[in-house]
């Protein structure tokens, strides 16, 4: 019997050092204990596909633990002395925040899901299982940002397209064409390739040429290491026009049964290669992070500054014209009617039919790549509107500062980009706050 007491005491002892604590002498304590403490709860990581996350849930007992620790440093980091913290732990104080606050969301919701979860998850999307809407919410914050919504996401998608037809209609009017002779003329020959030799030199000779323009723009761009090329061969991949293999650090283009779109070139570099995805891995692979910050990725983070480099083809692209910038819009435009269908879809309760005719309300002739994508966002609900979302995000902090310069002084990029990318990848609204205030 006293053995028994003596473990039961041991183990009492154990349970209130681990999660009983309420306070730490300083920041340096806090985060020693919350990182240790958080890796022994083995939280799974966000998953693309909805079902992975449901059918990857724990047990009613390990979510007990998890929703007892959240709400222990949850008290313990209102305890904590904020101004006294370094810039650094200012940032690490706002994510650790912006972590927990998300987790205790997701725990109420896998509460209330073990006690009506089905036998068996459908694959039909967010609206064939309980609590759809629910989940939506949670998805969309967790891929996006924590502050946003289904009907802000909506409305800006609605935004975001009305922006891109603006965009192509002014770059039609420029042309001097009237409509029906344009659409003749983007057709021509001289717009494609019709070889992956001839596809191949384009993007080496626009790396070639894009890079001077660059250094002193991007922190580093010259001293990274170099990005490559090559064709992508995997069938699977076949429905987008390029994607971006970061243990290879090598980005794709897909040349298949059709003639390679010209115009594609300068935004899938910028996009996929530098100074996009691998510009700014390679570019954070680098840093020094702090254990806070080795916790958590934001993919987010990472789609949002690959499309909103897209939108600096014009001030660094060399010897790009106005149809470069159009296949730019091209795919801008995609994106932007993915948003509010996303919305539609896993949230408004759109029908198929109903999110194709959206599509064709606004995009003509390309109803094949509409099946795919609704496809994909009924499996991977809120993940297509991290691109547009992000984009726009840093869009806006430029706009804020060019607004704050002095008249005729030149925008500095070198500035602006090194606060975007020298903490890494972070929720946009804990950057919100503690980096462009």
């Amino acid at each position: 019997m006293k053995l028994l007491n003596y473990i039961l005491f041991g183990i009492f002892l154990f349970s209130f050092k681990s999660y009983g604590q309420q306070s730490f002498a300083n920041w340096n304590a806090f985060e020693t204990a919350f990182v240790k403490d958080f890796e022994r709860l083995h939280i799974n990581d966000l998953q693309i596909y909805y079902v992975d996350n449901l059918e990857l849930i724990q047990s009613e007992r390990n979510i007990a633990k998890q929703e007892q620790l959240f709400l222990k440093y949850k008290k313990a980091i209102a305890n904590l002395d904020r101004e006294s913290l370094t810039k650094d732990q200012k940032i690490d104080y706002e994510v650790v925040i912006y972590e927990i606050n998300l987790h205790l969301e997701r725990i109420q919701l896998e509460k209330k899901w073990l006690l009506i979860k089905p036998k068996r998850v459908s694959t039909e999307g967010l609206q064939s299982i309980p609590m759809g809407k629910e989940w939506y919410v949670y998805f969309l914050k967790k891929w996006v940002d924590a502050e946003v919504t289904p009907d802000g996401m909506f409305q800006f998608g609605l935004s975001e397209i009305d922006r891109a037809k603006k965009a192509m209609n002014a770059i039609e009017e420029a042309s001097g064409l009237d409509s029906l002779e344009y659409q003749k003329y983007l057709n021509r020959p001289i717009f494609f390739h019709n070889s992956e030799e001839a596809i191949q030199n384009n993007f080496e000779i626009f790396k070639k040429e894009l890079l001077p323009n660059l250094i002193g723009a991007f922190p580093k761009v010259d001293q990274l290491p170099d990005v490559f090329i090559e064709r992508g061969k995997n069938e699977a991949y076949a429905q987008v026009p390029a994607y971006y293999a970061e243990q290879r650090s090598t980005f794709y283009y897909n040349f298949f049964d059709k003639p390679f779109n010209k115009r594609q070139i300068a935004w899938i570099y910028f996009h996929e290669a530098i100074p996009g995805h691998h510009y700014q891995i390679k570019f954070e692979e680098q840093l020094e992070k702090s254990k806070i910050k080795q916790l958590f990725e934001y993919n987010g983070y990472r789609e949002g500054w690959a499309a909103y480099v897209e939108e600096l083809i014009h001030e660094f692209g060399t010897y790009t014209t106005k149809y470069d910038e159009l296949g730019k819009w091209e795919w801008d435009i995609i994106r932007s009617v993915r948003v509010s269908m996303d919305v539609g879809l896993n949230y408004y309760d759109w029908s198929d039919e109903k999110a194709l005719q959206f599509w064709q309300e606004h995009i003509k002739g390309q109803d094949d790549i509409a099946q795919r994508e609704i496809t994909r966002m009924k499996r991977w609900p809120a993940q297509v509107i991290t691109y547009k979302y992000g984009a726009d995000k840093i869009l806006k902090w430029k706009a804020h500062k060019a607004a704050s310069l002095p008249q005729g002084k030149e925008f500095p990029w070198l500035w602006f980009h090194t606060k975007i990318l020298e903490n890494g990848a972070l929720p946009f609204s804990v950057m919100d706050k503690v980096i462009f205030d």
